[in-house]
């Protein structure tokens, strides 16, 4: 039986390299890359090598992330699985840190036009491109994790240490992403998340593929490739659309795709996954009924596939070395707003522009679509089995996900880099807005309800998040003093330090100001009006005084920034070279007056609820006071009224 497992795997291995090969070879002679370049040509060896080692470098990290994401969701900790699945993400990792290596020094052989050599002047010349140039220090901070989760895998034995691992694997990619294009371009937001997505969706897929077959001899077939199929669902779905966000931006016109190398690569890279996503869906539907009783079928279900990923792995890594048919690259004179943000300064806005613009971000489209998508359909289950859900906090909760959608895709978006006085009211809208909304849709007690529990000792996404929002940490950042001291505090610190800048200069600042402030603010209001499970609320009085002063800090930071004459980020705003609206300094009061003003109405919303729940509280408070004394024969009132007979009695006797 061993035998046959080793055949199994050797057989599934070599279809996957082979795959890899092929696309890699088909993608770089269709795309061009595989003709000697005019200009410094890097010769036959690095021309193929390069792209050769990325290949592998990526399909070793995908089969390491998604095993480790497999292991995390789909698999029990005391399992046999569990532990085959962990040696696969080590040994997966390793050799994932052997490619990257290769990948780095050919990079820098390419890049320089040096030649390996053993003097020390070639050593220095290779440490100053790790440490000093930046995309040196993306491939070896991608290498770094390679290496530390080579070794944890082999260390961690807990469904929480596997699930931290994922995590570092996941963020390993984010080196991959940014160093996938030009830093100064006008699409690079979108460039970014569109390829982070996509790695992210091909490792939940390939490696839970390769993870699954570990697993499918350890433990029962049917309920482990059910739990597959829904990470494979999901996998997808980020492959297909980030996939064509990415072509969108780097090919332009519909004509690109025809007749340029770039196009015709995306073109094959295209049909490969649809097959991959058509081949995948009748393969689950057709053998998880006849697994039970033909498990040998397993093999049908993976086989096909991992020859297909092959070929689409080794065409992305090709279309990595095509040269784009649209430039990365603003041309002709830049203007300041394009040396800084690398797109031209936007018209000035209008009542119209705001209703009108929409600047694309494909992460957060893709993240409220997720959100409103879940929530609608955890309501469509419990509608099924005859359960009732408020519809006002399916409204609450559809509305917090739309103003969501609307700031990181709509005006402000486009013009919060431009202008302080938008930015400051997106900070608004993200922090209070957005929370005040979503916090009534009560998310944690739909899914707890809407989800069934697992019965073995496993983790789905309901028992990650109800284990994770009963940790202390959980508890301690989400204590009602703790939310409001980070709410309020979280304005100083962040528009008072460098982390202003951060957040405006560089796309990985950006993403946390966003998270950063729907968190803090999310939590704060969580412990204000919340429904969701989670630590002990204050009184309703003192929910109000917290609530006031919070917000009080917050108008008197308004205040300060209202009547500041110097500018926070004078290299930023002050250097746009804008032509249209109030000057910087102005427009940064307006910002403050924001800050100071637009408080009221969330405050004046959350006071209302507040009101409403405390008035609700009295009234159950009531009622089971009533009920008490019912069942007790209204002993209770009978007691008092003697009371009430003998203090009378007493005031009487005291007269007389």
């Amino acid at each position: 039986m061993t035998t046959i497992k080793t055949i199994n795997w050797v057989a599934i291995s070599c279809l996957l390299i082979v795959g890899s090969a092929l696309g890699l070879i088909a993608g770089m002679i269709t795309g061009g890359a595989a003709t000697p370049s005019q200009l410094g040509d890097v010769g036959d060896v690095l021309r193929w090598g390069t792209p050769s080692s990325r290949s592998i470098a990526n399909v070793a990290q995908a089969i390491t992330i998604g095993s480790l994401i497999f292991a995390a969701f789909a698999l029990g900790g005391k399992s046999k699985a569990f532990a085959k699945t962990l040696s696969l993400a080590a040994v997966s990792a390793a050799v994932w840190a052997i490619a990257g290596t290769a990948y780095l020094l050919a990079t820098f052989l390419a890049v320089t036009g040096s030649e390996i050599s053993i003097e020390e002047s070639f050593t220095q010349q290779l440490f100053v491109f790790i440490t000093d140039i930046e995309l040196g220090q993306l491939i070896a901070l991608n290498i770094l994790a390679a290496i530390v989760l080579s070794i944890a895998a082999l260390l961690v034995r807990r469904l929480f240490s596997v699930a931290v691992c994922a995590g570092i694997g996941l963020l390993s990619l984010v080196p991959v992403a940014l160093g996938g294009h030009a830093a100064g371009s006008a699409s690079h937001a979108m460039a970014v998340n569109s390829l982070g997505l996509h790695l992210v969706g091909i490792s939940i897929w390939v490696g839970g593929l390769v993870a699954i077959v570990f697993a499918y001899k350890a433990d029962p077939a049917i309920e482990i490739v059910k739990r597959f199929s829904s990470l494979a669902l999901a996998g997808y779905g980020l492959v297909i659309v980030s996939g064509f966000a990415s072509a969108q931006i780097r090919i332009g016109t519909i004509e690109n795709l025809f007749v340029t190398g770039y196009g015709q690569v995306v073109i094959l890279k295209t049909i490969a996954f649809i097959l991959l996503g058509i081949i995948g869906a009748l393969h689950r539907r057709k053998l998880i009924t006849v697994l039970a009783t033909a498990p040998k079928k397993f093999w049908q279900l993976v086989s096909v596939e991992f020859v297909i990923f092959g070929i689409a792995i080794g065409l992305g890594t090709a279309l990595a070395r095509t040269e784009n048919p649209v430039s990365d690259f603003p041309t002709g004179q830049l203007t300041p707003a394009e040396i800084l943000t690398g797109a031209k300064l936007p018209p000035e806005p209008t009542a119209w522009t705001w209703a009108t613009t929409f600047s694309p971000d494909i992460l957060w489209l893709v993240i409220t679509a997720s959100l409103a998508a879940f929530y609608l359909v955890g309501v469509w289950r419990l509608k099924q089995r005859g359960d009732s859900w408020s519809w006002s906090r399916t409204a609450s909760w559809l509305g917090g996900v739309a103003l969501l959608a609307y700031v990181t895709n709509g005006y402000f978006a486009a013009y919060e880099q431009y202008l302080f006085s938008a930015h400051m009211l997106a900070h608004m809208l993200l922090a209070m807005g957005v929370p005040v909304l979503l916090v009534p849709g009560a998310p944690i007690t739909l899914l707890a309800r809407a989800v069934a529990k697992r019965q073995d000792d496993s983790r789905g996404v309901r028992e990650w998040i109800l284990w994770a929002i009963h940790t202390k940490y959980a508890e301690f950042i989400s204590h009602p003093l703790i939310a409001a001291l980070m709410f309020a505090s979280s304005l100083v610190v962040f528009y008072f330090t460098p982390l202003f800048g951060w957040s405006m200069t560089e796309h990985i600042g950006h993403q946390w100001m966003i998270v950063h402030f729907v968190i803090t603010g999310y939590l704060f209001i969580q412990s204000l009006i919340g429904i969701d499970p989670g630590p002990s609320r204050f009184a309703y009085p003192q929910r109000l005084m917290l609530l006031i002063g919070t917000l009080a800090f917050h108008a008197f930071f308004g205040l300060a920034v209202m009547n500041s004459t110097t500018l926070l980020l004078p290299e930023w705003f002050g250097a746009m070279g804008r032509t249209w609206g109030q000057d910087p300094l102005l427009d940064q009061q307006t910002g403050g007056a924001i800050a100071w003003g637009l408080g009221e109405l969330p405050t004046a919303a959350i006071t209302l609820i507040v009101a409403i729940q405390w008035a609700r509280a009295d009234a159950r408070d009531a009622k089971r006071l009533d009920r008490a004394s019912d069942r007790g024969g209204n002993e209770d009132l009978a007691e008092y009224n003697r009371m009430l007979d003998a203090l009378a009695k007493r005031k009487e006797d005291s007269r007389n």
